[in-house]
């Protein structure tokens, strides 16, 4: 039986091929779709479920509440680990995690066997400083050293396999104990462990592991901060598994205990404070407002959406798919007759029907399975760095094919099974109406149909808008000049006239307007944060802000203005500051005047304020502009002002090669890397940027498969009217008058498409839009736009398919009469 129904599948597939290949192609889409989105969010959820324990193990994280303004940091006070490593309960495993250096990264020096000189490795990342602990938190599998002393022992390392191959290549895994590493030159550490590599999806991705009691012989005791606890950095991180029993609520409650003993330098001001707490090892790949330096987060709005486009695409498919089936219900009608008169039963062409969409389904499913690893390619930039397809050694994946084309072949045929099936075989083999596009059936068609260009609109509507907030974020006067200006960064030197020498070698290049030294640039992806106090005589304001340094040419470079009081003068160290409106603001004057000549507390020292700039973003548009200060002083970010004139980037490229050349006259040996400002701001917002991407590509398959659907109710009206046409021909009506009868209703359709889908979008992208602090306008004319460009495509098949009914012989319309 099973045999003769995809016998039957195949025939009626080859015999109707147009309709079949339209068939595929719809249901292909959304199955590639369904697929390549399965692959991405099966690949972010795998993230950390490997752990033993996992549902134990918690990340600290602290939540800052301060005049008015909500922070979140995933990094804590340095002296914290060793606080509740002596005096808090309930813990199994505490275990810091210290970025090297504060950004992970090294040149690493290794002296080799049979070597002239050490062996160079430079900018390696994923080096962290942790303690013997770590490795009793993560399943590592230990080829050498003990896990208990490997980093007892202060300049003591441990690294994985794969490290040790890269530095001490030919070596057996044994023989790298003892050997030595040094660190930027200034911390040379012993190899005292091996382990082997997670290879797991996770969010700890150190694979040089550096002992934490390290820190406290070395210079980083000061650069780590490991003595101050009202300060903190987004590179010391701090894990901990509870023991048996115990409530994160009450870890929570003796964390900001061990806080408040400790903090000498408390905020009184009413309404400040800062909360600790821990955040489940399952949320840290998810949670982005506490992002730990180099971490991957992966947004849990984007990964629903996403399979919402899934969702909405294969339904889609399915829609066209019914369209299309019932679209055919005519030229079937004789062959069921006949069926029903042999004595085949309903159900039993229920089956036969439920049996070609599953056919049809599986030639689609194997196609998206061939097409998967080119669309992996084709949408590389927007899918997880990691993400492979492997059918073969990817059990869950051939289950949920297998789950999917059940499912899609039942939600696309059991409609057009029982429609087909209740045919009556004498009007059929009498060759009479078997369906009517006025029946329920006809009226379902049009509801789909409908369902169809709603899908479609809605995906246009948002595509338009979020490339409007894009177009909005990347064009707006941020308040500062960011139009022909790179940065770079030159390597931490203790010879401090090598700065100096750059600096006056790059000024004297022709191609230059202005240079200048200093610390980040106005706006950027992360934040600066600083301790600064004002007290007004009542009480101590300290709004949380934002700091930024630099000699005075840094506010001409980047065409700041000024609005009271002057520039900072040349100093080496900071000893005045400007300070933006939001801060003049936060500590209570309203004028910029007012805040000149008034004094700060920072860094245990006052600092006289000599100007108030005006406010411009520091961060992208969905932040609001926070305080700010600005002192004079060095730094190890150079910012050039390139000229700008009729030759353009062919200037640029020659002015960049001058200062690459003098770079690396003075910095032998390092890499000259350096950035245009606009494309630092454009990757504030490379989130929306993919997302937009993607909708514009989830559009154009939901426009195609709409309109196929279109045409297959275009086609199926078109052959129950064969006949009228005719007639209407016959009696003197005109090939236009023809297609704006059979075009009319379809245009409705369309119409109420659009008037449905108009505050549902309105609503969505509403909501969407205030994640800005700063947006775009919700214009009418996104809607309008959107409206005509579906009646215009609309119009084109109706077009096509309408007048190729209405140019046809009308003779032939009416022989069987």
């Amino acid at each position: 039986m099973f045999r003769n129904y995809f016998i039957t599948a195949y025939r009626n597939f080859v015999r109707n091929k147009t309709f079949s290949l339209i068939n595929v192609a719809g249901l292909v889409i959304g199955i590639s779709a369904a697929l390549v989105i399965f692959l991405i969010v099966r690949y972010e959820f795998s993230y950390d479920t490997f752990e033993k324990d996992a549902s134990r193990i918690y990340r600290v994280v602290l939540d800052a509440k301060i005049n008015g303004m909500e922070g979140h940091s995933a990094g804590v006070p340095a002296p914290l680990s060793n606080a509740m490593q002596r005096e808090m309960t309930g813990l199994a495993l505490i275990v810091p995690v210290m970025q090297f250096q504060g950004d992970a990264t090294a040149t690493i020096s290794v002296t080799r066997k049979g070597g002239n000189k050490p062996a160079l490795f430079k900018h390696e990342p994923n080096i962290i400083f942790t303690n013997a602990q770590y490795f009793s938190l993560l399943p590592y599998q230990w080829i050498a050293g003990s896990p208990k002393l490997s980093l007892q022992n202060p300049f003591t390392v441990v690294i994985t396999a794969s490290i040790a191959h890269k530095y001490f290549p030919g070596l057996l895994l044994k023989d790298v104990i003892g050997r030595q590493i040094s660190y930027n030159n200034n911390i040379t550490a012993t190899v005292t462990g091996i382990v082997k590599d997670l290879n797991r999806q996770t969010s700890f991705t150190a694979n040089e592991f550096l002992s934490f009691a390290t820190i406290a012989q070395t210079h980083l005791q000061d650069d780590f901060m490991m003595n101050v606890w009202n300060d903190w950095m987004a590179y010391s991180q701090l894990y901990v598994k509870l023991e048996k029993g115990i409530s994160p609520e009450r870890a929570d409650a003796q964390l900001n205990e061990l806080y408040k003993k400790y903090n000498i330098q408390k905020d009184k001001t009413p309404g400040n404070s800062i909360t600790f707490r821990l955040q489940p090892l399952h949320d840290v790949h998810f949670n982005y407002i506490y992002t730990g330096v180099g971490q991957r987060i992966a947004d849990r709005s984007t990964l629903d959406g996403l399979m919402a486009v899934a969702v909405f695409l294969l339904l889609l498919g399915c829609i066209n798919f019914i369209n299309l089936t019932t679209a055919q219900a005519t030229q079937r009608a004789k062959e069921i007759g006949i069926k029903k008169t042999l004595g085949s039963s309903k159900n039993a062409i229920i089956f036969q029907f439920l049996g070609e969409t599953f056919f049809i389904t599986t030639i689609a499913t194997i196609l998206s399975v061939m097409m998967a690893p080119f669309l992996l390619k084709v949408f590389r930039g927007f899918t997880p760095p990691g993400l492979h397809f492997d059918l073969l050694h990817q059990p869950e994946v051939i289950v949920f094919l297998l789950l999917l084309s059940i499912v899609v072949s039942f939600l696309s045929g059991i409609y057009p099974a029982f429609i087909l099936s209740s045919y009556r075989p004498v009007m059929a083999l009498k060759n009479q109406p078997v369906v009517s596009g006025r029946t329920r059936s006809g009226n379902v068609r049009k509801i789909l149909t409908v369902s169809q260009f709603t899908i479609a609109q809605f995906f246009l509507i948002i595509t338009m808008v979020v490339i409007k907030q894009i177009n909005y974020s990347l064009h707006s006067n941020m308040g500062f000049n960011k139009e022909a200006i790179i940065n770079f960064d030159i390597p931490f030197d203790t010879v401090t006239t090598h700065r100096q020498l750059l600096l006056t070698e790059i000024r004297s290049l022709p191609g230059v307007d202005m240079a200048a030294t200093g610390f980040l640039p106005p706006a950027g992806p992360g934040m600066a944060l600083t301790n600064i106090a004002y007290n007004n005589g009542k009480e101590k304001l300290t709004p949380s802000t934002q700091i930024r340094w630099g000699d005075p040419s840094y506010i001409n470079i980047y065409d700041i203005q000024i609005l009271a009081g002057r520039n900072v003068l040349p100093s080496d160290t900071i000893k005045e500051f400007l300070v933006n409106q939001s801060f003049a603001h936060a500590i209570g004057f309203a004028k910029p005047m007012e805040a000149i000549g008034k004094y700060v507390e920072w860094n245990g020292k006052n600092v006289p304020i000599v100007g108030v700039m005006k406010d411009f973003h520091d961060m992208s548009m969905r932040s609001k502009i926070s305080p700010m200060v600005f002192g004079g002083g060095n730094g190890n970010t150079f910012h050039i002002e390139l000229q700008r004139n009729h030759t353009g980037g062919i200037l640029w490229t020659k002015t960049i090669a001058s200062i690459k050349k003098d770079y690396e006259g003075i910095y032998p040996g390092e890499d000259f890397k350096y950035e245009f400002l606009d494309d630092t701001i454009a990757s504030m917002y490379a989130g929306e940027q993919r997302a937009a991407g993607l909708l514009k590509w989830a559009t154009a398959l939901a426009i195609l498969i709409s309109c196929l659907g279109l045409a297959g109710l275009v086609v199926f009206m078109t052959n129950i009217r064969t006949k009228e046409i005719g007639i209407r021909k016959i009696l003197g009506a005109s090939v236009t008058q023809i297609i704006s009868l059979l075009s009319k209703d379809f245009m409705k359709l369309v119409g109420l498409a659009f008037l449905i889908v108009v505050p549902v979008a309105w609503i969505v992208m509403h909501r969407w839009l205030q994640n800005f602090a700063y947006h775009t306008t919700l214009s009418w004319w996104v809607f309008v736009i959107s409206g005509i460009a579906m009646l215009i495509m609309a119009m084109i098949i109706l077009g096509i398919r309408a007048g190729k009914a209405a140019l046809a012989n009308p003779v032939e319309a009416l022989r069987s009469e």
